[in-house]
């Protein structure tokens, strides 16, 4: 199981901005190791905030995102107090959920 995501969110004007850091290697499956053998592919495929029990962002991924990766994004909406709750899964079928409280 990869690394807990550092997130932040926060809430001003009706509007909520939400920052996520994600520990995983995001290999593209085209790099070759120390004896030229290519190393697997092995990247986050989709990713998924929900708050208030509705989505707020979906995404699809690919191999060309860089590892540990970065995402950062608003939506409007969200309160004080309530929970962003994020998850991701990989092409090799692993996944990863962590929340937030909005700030």
């Amino acid at each position: 199981m990869a690394d807990p995501m550092k997130i932040r969110a926060n809430h001003n004007n009706g509007v909520t901005e939400v920052k996520v850091l994600m520990a995983h290697p995001m290999e593209g499956g085209m790099r070759k190791d120390s004896q030229g053998n290519l190393v697997p592919a092995h990247f986050i495929k989709e990713v998924k905030a929900t708050s208030g029990g509705k989505t707020v962002m979906q995404c699809m991924w690919g191999q060309s995102v860089s590892q540990n990766p970065y995402l950062a994004f608003k939506f409007k909406g969200g309160a004080k107090g309530e929970k962003v709750q994020l998850n991701w899964v990989d092409n090799k079928g692993d996944s990863r959920t962590d929340e937030a409280t909005i700030a």
